[in-house]
């Protein structure tokens, strides 16, 4: 039987054209920008992205551009471990939305879930400030 888990689906309204948004995104050298986790330490180790973190090296693996909007990363903890982080840009308008899907994870209470939705939407929102101020 398949398993799934909670969700939330958190976006941004972006008043700039998605296609400026997805190749200023789809970069992985800029999210050290916008990305207040993983971003501001990533960099490429031997053909890996990797990130610093308190618990040690993560590696994230990025999805191959696009023109479908899709900005989907992967992100390794420890060996053996992935998390599954689906992110899109569409168009709305004139500007565009960037939803982000946030997956609460097997040992999470109900807190720290809601304090990563809060972390996500922070840097969402950074994101969006950068883009809209260039």
């Amino acid at each position: 039987m398949a398993t799934t888990h909670q969700s939330r689906n958190l976006s941004v309204c972006i008043n700039r054209d998605a296609g400026d948004v997805y190749n200023f995104v789809c970069v992985p050298e800029n999210f050290r920008l916008w990305a207040s986790g993983l971003g501001r330490s990533l960099k490429k180790v031997n053909g890996e992205w990797v990130a610093e973190t308190p618990e040690g090296p993560v590696k994230i693996r990025f999805s191959e551009c696009n023109e479908l909007g899709v900005l989907d990363h992967w992100v390794s903890p420890k060996p053996g471990v992935q998390i599954y982080i689906p992110m899109r840009v569409i168009s709305n308008g004139s500007g565009s939305e960037l939803i982000f899907t946030l997956f609460r994870l097997a040992d999470m209470s109900d807190e720290q879930f809601s304090a990563d939705a809060e972390w996500v939407m922070r840097d969402l929102t950074s994101l969006k400030n950068l883009l809209e101020s260039q």
